[in-house]
């Protein structure tokens, strides 16, 4: 190669001699400016000739490094080569000597009577053999790893808990039940006509069960449980929890009735239940402040963990936007249009998605055994989502004679809202770091997994969603249905399901089975995605159709295929309830068994005191 490049080089080198000395008789015969030169035609073509040779010169010498480099790997590969052969040699001698004892070993060589069964035990990851005399359990299922055993709860203080996931089960199954109804009306909209079982009417009967009777008995739950245990302290007032309990349940059961009946606020979403029957989730809400407070108030440890930074937080919020969205001072005109979105938007995300994140800042280093990644990058994510999604609930109303300034603001706060949750994802997932090996053998950090990938998603979804030229398209579709379950479903109750099968374990010291866990966790998740993606791409052609002005009818035609899908994914994420739920009596269950220990060191205990 060096060979080939000499006779060009040299024509090269003659070629920039003749032109550096045409240059500087120009140069000598012309009078420049020096701020010109650099800006010189001769001088650039100069500097581009001479950085050829210079370009060669690094490759040859790059070229003339790499065969250095093969020059010592090869000796150091000829070194080994001798080595290997010197081994060699030794290791022939080694071997006639292993032959002549492995021939003498098979002279002395008798029966043992044991070679068909062999003293080594069978390998059985699958469970066939070493389980085969259980009956209970699919025995093909590999094992999940167990719960781990952490120190005992206060019994009435578990009880307290499970009575609360108990009664957030009950309203989930009920809910979703009503739910599945109303999917199979989109196919069959003709399946009944009594006026209780309107689509109207169960619509919110729906979406309200979920939200304060599956949600936040759950979420309540679950909190006293963190706020007692990152306190390390003792719960003041057990009997205002029951008390919360039984209110919350009775607003659920009376505001389902009512609304069935025709009888709500004549509001906004979320808030259809008249101002009596919210009362009294408004009055349960309240004395779970002030327990959670004197939890903390009388905390053993100087610092407040950041859980009970959203907790708290997340419940105080709750009381101001009831506040805002059942007072009538500013229910006239527009003024009813903004505090609905306001109130709408911050009970998503001031109520569920700020309490179920603090739950998510104990639950998930605990049961990784890992620290949480960033304390900083927690504290940053609350005071920005407290800063950003405060601002954002006009952006369901893009377009609408809501002042432009303010919608503007909404959309400025949608992307605020970045900030937050690429925070709070990335806490997650760095805590997470060096441990993505433990969720194939674990039945609830999968749930975990889910809630972040789609904490990100779904969030970041409403981010886009927010902006006008998506709104054109996205706007009164069922975009907006798909989304909300994208964050309420994906987000929330998958939070909230892997919070219980960590918890309540711990509690009862029963484990689910775990095929059923695994059968629960696919079938949400699968019955999630055949729900939401089918209506999102509906939902975009329908929104291109308006635009095109087609008829409105046609669209809802167009949208029989979608809600087909949507049917079929309700049905999976239904039956993934039942099973929930199932699981959950096996975990709370009282055993029939007779623990003969105790009942012997209790008789042991009573004759020592006669």
């Amino acid at each position: 190669m060096i060979n080939r490049l000499k006779p060009k080089i040299s024509k090269q080198g003659s070629f920039v001699l003749i032109f550096l000395l045409l240059s500087s008789i120009c140069a000598f015969g012309q009078e420049q400016k020096t701020k010109d030169i650099i800006t010189n035609p001769g001088v650039l073509i100069t500097i581009v000739l001479i950085l050829i040779p210079l370009l060669i010169a690094v490759y040859l010498a790059t070229a003339k490094v790499r065969n250095l480099v093969k020059k010592v790997k090869a000796q150091d590969v000829n070194e080994q080569k001798t080595a290997i052969s010197q081994s060699l040699r030794e290791d022939e001698l080694k071997t006639l000597r292993q032959s002549l004892e492995n021939r003498k070993t098979a002279v002395e060589y008798k029966l043992t009577n044991k070679e068909l069964g062999g003293d080594l035990p069978p390998e059985d990851a699958k469970g066939m053999i070493h389980r085969v005399s259980e009956v209970n359990i699919a025995r093909f299922i590999p094992d999940k790893k167990r719960s781990t055993k952490r120190p005992s709860v206060n019994p009435e203080l578990a009880k307290l808990i499970i009575w609360y996931l108990g009664g957030a089960a009950f309203w989930l199954v009920l809910g979703t039940s009503i739910g599945e109804y109303l999917g199979i009306k989109f196919v069959a909209p003709d399946v009944d006509h009594i006026s209780w079982l309107s689509f109207g009417r169960l619509r919110p009967v729906h979406t309200n069960m979920v939200f304060w009777g599956w949600c936040s008995l759950a979420m309540i739950g679950l909190g006293y449980y963190v706020v007692y245990t990152v306190s390390n302290t003792i719960v003041k007032s057990l009997k205002s929890a029951w008390l919360a309990f039984w209110l919350i349940n009775a607003s659920v059961m009376l505001g389902s009735l009512s609304l069935m009946a025709g009888i709500n606020n004549g509001g906004g979403e979320y808030r259809e239940y008249i101002w009596p029957i919210m009362l009294l989730f408004a009055i349960g809400v309240v004395i779970t402040l002030i327990n959670y407070l004197n939890i903390i108030a009388k905390r053993a440890t100087k610092e407040i963990y950041v859980s009970n930074w959203y907790i708290v937080s997340a419940v105080i919020f709750t009381i101001v936007i009831t506040l805002v969205a059942y007072l009538p001072f500013w229910q006239n005109g527009l003024g009813e249009t903004i505090a609905q979105g306001y109130y709408m938007h911050q009970g998503v995300g001031m109520w569920f998605m700020l309490f179920v994140l603090g739950l998510v800042y104990y639950f998930l280093p605990q049961q990784l055994n890992t620290p949480i990644y960033s304390y900083s990058l927690g504290i940053l994510a609350f005071w920005t989502q407290i800063l950003f999604y405060t601002v954002i609930g006009t952006h369901h109303f893009i377009f609408s004679a809501i002042p432009w300034w303010l919608q503007t603001t909404a959309i400025v706060g949608s992307v605020g809202m970045l900030i937050p949750v690429a925070a709070g994802t990335t806490n997650f997932l760095m805590t997470m770091r060096g441990n993505f090996h433990k969720v194939g053998s674990s039945y609830t950090l999968p749930f975990y997994l889910v809630g972040i990938v789609f904490y990100f998603t779904g969030s970041y979804q409403g981010t886009a969603e927010a902006f006008r030229s998506a709104n054109l398209y996205w706007h009164f579709t069922d975009f907006t249905v798909a989304h909300s379950h994208l964050t309420m479903y994906g987000i929330i109750t998958f939070f909230l399901w892997a919070f219980i099968y960590t918890l309540v374990p711990r509690l009862t010291g029963k484990e689910p089975t775990h095929g059923l866990v695994g059968a629960h966790f696919w079938m949400a998740l699968i019955g999630m995605m055949f729900y939401t993606v089918p209506l999102m791409i509906g939902s975009t052609l329908r929104g291109v159709e308006w635009m095109e002005g087609k008829p409105f009818i046609d669209t809802v035609a167009n949208m029989a295929p979608y809600w087909v899908w949507r049917a079929i994914g309700g049905s999976l994420m239904w039956a993934s309830h039942l099973i929930f739920a199932y699981n959950l009596y096996t975990m709370t269950r009282k055993s029939g068994d007779i623990d003969t220990q105790t009942v012997l060191f209790n008789q042991l205990n009573r004759e020592d005191n006669i």
